[in-house]
């Protein structure tokens, strides 16, 4: 490829070369041995020289002395890191539109939203990131239906890992909006599936009847508890069916809260519907000051990508800075990391984002499980995938180092037990740093990479999807878009 070729008019090939691995190879290879490599499996000690085993797809074996069959393609990963793949909790980055305009729309499936040529699932691959949760952002009353994807297929089935997985709510007050209409339009929206059940058993109480050329013989009250029983899923219409699975507990709930407020009216939303079982609290980065509350609850919960959060002492006017993190790792309260994909800076990292927790005193065993199985738990596939165990999925990152030196990099992706992702073959990388990419040493930058950095200085940025310059975040913006949408 020619230097001085403008990257945006060769998306397509570059990003096919990534996503179309699930349709290029099919099914994984029968056998797959990743032998030499120290293996972090989250759930356990760590393995120096381990060997994981990958047949068709899933792993059937973990250790230090595995036997590794004749016939397996073996790989050798002798001075490099075997880690989980990282889980993006929360994100509406592969999909056309963040939030529709209408404030409640259970009835809508992010399905027909994605977009498999993103190239957020270009870069999830190069970062590490093998699953993906794709759901609506915050700027909603309640959204659509959620999916748990991998970032490789040239379809939304292809990528598709479970669904469906939860609705979004937001007690959170929608752009141009304020709490009371937020939680009135809530009340207003369960209240009338209350009342479309009751009608829909009086309905069908009353077909039964007109079956048998019978006529109404009771008052509307015994009607309805008649016609309960009679009521099939294929009555429900669209615009309820799904309200309907989740307040019966066959939906998850992924609940945004943007203050500490906000937790107290989430936990009686969810209990008051039936919902509560399977909710999660996705938290605006105030609402560490409810810990207590949200421990209590004892749900899952997903932390605002920004990890720090600064007030000025209203009587001295110093600002205090509190590491989010830390506080609920002090607490006991398990919780899930995100990237911040808006910010510049490494943070749009998810490994990075882990470091910054150790960094500022939280053990690096809870920091790792932030990024691994605990998102995969709150998804409701802890039992898949998340961990490096026998019988999971073998969706698997082998990192050049540790996971949290920033100076590691992603060198190989496994998912499904197939090769998806390798730095060597990775076309943009070659397009930035020639036909290899070239190895930094500590503290140094390519001569190229300097080249282009200074160049780059002049020119606007880029937004997140190479779409053009980037707009400047607003307070409201980064509260109802920015702080969960991944």
């Amino acid at each position: 490829m020619e230097k001085g070729v403008n990257m945006r008019s060769m998306w397509p090939l570059l990003t096919g070369s990534l996503l179309c691995a699930a349709s290029v190879f099919g099914a994984p290879p029968a056998k797959v041995a990743l032998e030499g490599g120290r293996i972090i499996p989250v759930v356990g000690d760590d393995i120096s020289k381990g060997t994981v085993l990958i047949e068709h797809g899933k792993i059937t074996a973990v250790g230090k002395h595995v036997e590794v069959p004749y016939d397996a393609m073996v790989v050798d990963v002798s001075g490099k890191v075997i880690f989980p793949g990282m889980i993006d909790t929360h994100s509406a980055r592969g999909m056309d539109i963040r939030n529709e305009n209408l404030p409640v729309t259970p009835f809508l499936d992010v399905y027909d939203a994605l977009d498999p040529s993103r190239l957020y699932f270009e870069d999830a691959l190069r970062d590490g990131i093998t699953s993906i949760h794709a759901i609506v952002a915050n700027n909603c009353v309640i959204g659509s239906l959620s999916r748990v994807i991998h970032p490789i297929g040239l379809t939304p089935d292809e990528m598709t890992l479970q669904a469906p997985v939860a609705l979004k709510l937001s007690v959170a007050p929608k752009r141009r909006s304020d709490r009371m209409v937020q939680m009135a339009t809530l009340r207003e929206t369960f209240l009338e599936l209350a009342d479309y059940l009751e009608n829909l058993a009086e309905t069908k109480y009353e077909e039964s009847l007109e079956k048998e050329d019978k006529k109404i013989d009771v008052g509307p009250e015994e009607a309805r508890k008649r016609g309960k029983p009679l009521i099939k899923f294929e009555d429900y219409d669209d615009a309820h069916r799904n309200l309907i699975k989740l307040t019966r507990g066959e939906l998850g709930a992924f609940i945004y809260c943007g203050i500490a407020g906000d937790v107290g009216r989430a936990v009686k939303l969810a209990k008051d519907n039936g919902f509560f079982g399977r909710s999660t609290l996705v938290l605006g980065d105030a609402c560490f000051k409810a810990v207590s509350e949200i421990k209590e609850a004892g749900r899952p919960v997903v932390l605002d990508p920004d990890l720090l959060y600064r007030e000025r002492d209203p009587i001295t006017g110093d600002i205090k800075e509190t590491f989010i993190p830390k506080v609920f790792a002090d607490a006991g309260v398990a919780f899930s990391l995100l990237p911040y994909p808006n910010n510049s800076l490494a943070e749009r990292y998810l490994n990075y984002q882990a470091a910054r927790c150790v960094r500022n005193g939280v053990d690096r065993k809870t920091a790792l499980e932030s990024i691994t199985i605990n998102p995969a738990k709150a998804l409701g596939v802890g039992d898949r995938i998340g961990s490096i165990e026998v019988g999971k999925v073998a969706n698997l990152v082998v990192f050049s180092g540790d996971p949290l030196d920033f100076e590691s990099w992603v060198d190989m992706v496994y998912i499904n037990g197939i090769r998806a992702y390798e730095r060597k073959d990775d076309v943009r990388l070659k397009q930035l740093f020639g036909d290899e990419p070239a190895e930094v040493t500590e503290g140094e930058a390519p001569e190229d990479e300097k080249k282009k950095g200074a160049e780059a200085d002049d020119k606007p940025a880029d937004d997140a999807d190479g779409k053009g310059e980037a707009p400047a975040e607003t307070p409201s913006d980064k509260a109802n878009e920015t702080g969960t949408d991944g």
